[in-house]
């Protein structure tokens, strides 16, 4: 059973960092796109940031210069550095993937979610 583990999430300080980490577990062939999505109360999830395979990148418009996503294919492990935090980026965070199994099923996969909290 495939699963993404978040964690690194917690309380900061504005101007402060933290740094996410994703791992997927299972019967995995292999992991197209990965992604941090940013959920805040009541509202929708958002995209925040997406790594191809290849490690192409792309960001919204509000984490440019602050955010940087990696990943490390080998460990099946996509990362979130997150510096120059700012109370607008409170939110829970969820990392998603693009993962084919062994057995050939490919779908997207959702972690549990980690909550970011930025204080002023």
């Amino acid at each position: 059973q495939v699963q993404l583990v978040e964690s690194g999430g917690g309380l900061v300080q504005a101007g402060g960092s933290l740094r996410l980490s994703c791992a997927a577990t299972g019967t995995i062939f292999n992991i197209e796109d990965m992604a941090w999505y940013c959920q805040a109360p009541g509202q929708q999830r958002e995209l925040v940031a997406v790594i191809t395979s290849g490690g192409v990148t792309n960001y919204a418009d509000s984490v440019k210069g602050r955010f940087t996503i990696s990943r490390d294919n080998a460990a099946k492990t996509v990362y979130l550095q997150m510096n120059s935090l700012k109370p607008e980026d409170t939110c829970v965070y969820y990392c998603n993937a693009d993962i084919r199994e062994s057995g050939g099923i490919r779908r997207f996969y959702w972690g549990q979610g980690t909550m970011v909290t930025v204080s002023s």
